[in-house]
């Protein structure tokens, strides 16, 4: 069930409204009597637009690494200090 929330109300307690959006409650706010916006979870704003997967899914690659390219990015060569003046 969706709570609502006057924009006032919502402001003073944004933490609740995300901690229930969090809980998979989508929670509307009004704006002088009219629905406004809904505070939704990541996961079904994703699925609503069409995205199955999550932000963390989309950043890792589709494939695991190799153990060349895991070797090359585990062991960067070490370079010296540079000298900068002031």
């Amino acid at each position: 069930m969706k709570h609502v929330w006057q924009l006032q109300e919502a402001k003073a307690r944004f933490s609740e409204v995300v901690e229930r959006a969090l809980g998979g409650e989508p929670q509307t706010v009004t704006r002088r009597g009219r629905p406004a916006v809904v505070v939704l979870d990541w996961v079904t704003y994703t699925q609503l637009r069409g995205q199955d997967f999550s932000l963390l899914e989309a950043l890792c690659p589709s494939e695991p690494l190799s153990d060349e390219e895991t070797e090359a990015l585990a062991n960067r060569p070490e370079t010296g200090y540079r000298e900068v003046s002031f």
